[in-house]
Protein backbone atom coordinates (compact mmCIF):
# COMPACT_ATOMS: atom_id res chain seq x y z
CA UNK A 1 0.00 0.00 0.00
CA UNK A 2 1.29 3.34 -1.27
CA UNK A 3 -0.25 6.69 0.75
CA UNK A 4 0.58 9.87 0.11
CA UNK A 5 -0.71 13.52 1.66
CA UNK A 6 -1.62 16.49 0.07
CA UNK A 7 -0.43 19.70 0.89
CA UNK A 8 -3.57 21.29 2.43
CA UNK A 9 -4.11 17.93 4.91
CA UNK A 10 -0.32 18.49 5.90
CA UNK A 11 -1.19 21.96 6.77
CA UNK A 12 -4.35 20.96 8.56
CA UNK A 13 -2.37 18.13 10.23
CA UNK A 14 0.32 20.48 11.84
CA UNK A 15 -2.02 23.31 12.98
CA UNK A 16 -4.13 21.24 14.95
CA UNK A 17 -4.34 20.36 18.46
CA UNK A 18 -2.06 16.86 19.36
CA UNK A 19 -5.21 14.85 20.55
CA UNK A 20 -6.90 16.06 17.11
CA UNK A 21 -4.07 14.79 15.20
CA UNK A 22 -3.98 11.75 16.69
CA UNK A 23 -8.14 11.20 15.71
CA UNK A 24 -6.76 11.85 12.20
CA UNK A 25 -4.00 9.42 12.02
CA UNK A 26 -6.49 6.48 13.27
CA UNK A 27 -8.93 7.52 10.74
CA UNK A 28 -6.41 7.21 8.08
CA UNK A 29 -5.78 4.14 9.52
CA UNK A 30 -8.86 2.81 9.07
CA UNK A 31 -9.45 4.02 5.68
CA UNK A 32 -5.95 2.51 4.81
CA UNK A 33 -7.77 -0.73 6.27
CA UNK A 34 -10.49 -0.50 4.23
CA UNK A 35 -10.42 2.24 1.79
CA UNK A 36 -14.25 1.68 0.31
CA UNK A 37 -15.92 3.02 3.60
CA UNK A 38 -16.11 6.32 2.11
CA UNK A 39 -18.60 7.98 0.43
CA UNK A 40 -18.29 8.26 -3.03
CA UNK A 41 -18.66 11.78 -4.55
CA UNK A 42 -20.15 11.98 -8.17
CA UNK A 43 -20.43 15.04 -10.17
CA UNK A 44 -17.39 17.30 -10.24
CA UNK A 45 -15.83 15.29 -7.29
CA UNK A 46 -15.86 11.73 -9.13
CA UNK A 47 -13.40 9.53 -8.02
CA UNK A 48 -12.80 11.36 -4.40
CA UNK A 49 -14.03 9.75 -1.17
CA UNK A 50 -15.08 10.93 2.07
CA UNK A 51 -15.19 9.94 5.34
CA UNK A 52 -16.41 11.17 8.20
CA UNK A 53 -15.19 10.69 11.68
CA UNK A 54 -16.35 12.76 15.59
CA UNK A 55 -13.68 13.95 17.52
CA UNK A 56 -15.63 16.06 20.75
CA UNK A 57 -18.80 16.59 19.65
CA UNK A 58 -17.73 17.75 16.12
CA UNK A 59 -17.56 16.04 13.01
CA UNK A 60 -14.79 15.62 10.45
CA UNK A 61 -14.30 14.72 6.98
CA UNK A 62 -11.44 13.39 5.22
CA UNK A 63 -11.37 13.68 1.72
CA UNK A 64 -9.35 11.20 -0.32
CA UNK A 65 -8.95 8.60 -3.93
CA UNK A 66 -7.55 5.28 -4.29
CA UNK A 67 -6.50 3.05 -6.90
CA UNK A 68 -5.80 -0.94 -6.79
CA UNK A 69 -3.66 -1.93 -9.49
CA UNK A 70 -3.79 -5.31 -10.20
CA UNK A 71 -0.51 -7.33 -11.20
CA UNK A 72 0.78 -10.17 -9.55
CA UNK A 73 -0.47 -8.75 -6.11
CA UNK A 74 -2.93 -6.04 -5.62
CA UNK A 75 -1.50 -2.68 -4.99
CA UNK A 76 -3.38 0.05 -3.30
CA UNK A 77 -2.57 3.66 -3.87
CA UNK A 78 -4.25 6.27 -1.55
CA UNK A 79 -4.06 9.91 -1.52
CA UNK A 80 -5.61 11.63 1.25
CA UNK A 81 -6.68 15.54 -0.26
CA UNK A 82 -8.05 17.37 2.47
CA UNK A 83 -9.46 16.87 6.60
CA UNK A 84 -11.72 19.62 8.10
CA UNK A 85 -14.72 20.38 9.18
CA UNK A 86 -17.92 21.09 6.60
CA UNK A 87 -17.55 24.08 6.51
CA UNK A 88 -16.47 25.24 3.48
CA UNK A 89 -14.79 21.92 2.66
CA UNK A 90 -16.44 20.71 -0.55
CA UNK A 91 -15.52 24.03 -1.95
CA UNK A 92 -12.13 24.43 -0.78
CA UNK A 93 -11.41 21.02 -1.98
CA UNK A 94 -12.63 21.60 -5.60
CA UNK A 95 -10.20 24.76 -5.54
CA UNK A 96 -7.44 22.57 -5.00
CA UNK A 97 -8.21 20.00 -7.14
CA UNK A 98 -8.65 22.62 -10.24
CA UNK A 99 -5.27 23.92 -8.90
CA UNK A 100 -3.98 20.78 -9.71
CA UNK A 101 -5.40 19.95 -12.63
CA UNK A 102 -7.42 16.93 -11.68
CA UNK A 103 -11.03 19.03 -11.89
CA UNK A 104 -12.39 21.02 -14.93
CA UNK A 105 -14.67 23.34 -14.56
CA UNK A 106 -18.10 22.70 -15.17
CA UNK A 107 -20.10 24.99 -17.84
CA UNK A 108 -22.47 27.36 -16.54
CA UNK A 109 -25.69 27.28 -18.67
CA UNK A 110 -25.76 23.68 -20.15
CA UNK A 111 -25.73 25.69 -24.16
CA UNK A 112 -26.49 24.14 -27.29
Amino acid sequence: MIVSYKKPFIQLVKKVNRPLQLAIEDAVKVVCANPKLGEGKSGDLLGIYVYKFRFNRHEYLMAYSYEELEGATTLVWIDFYRVGSHENFYLDLKRFLRQQGGLVKAKKGGGK
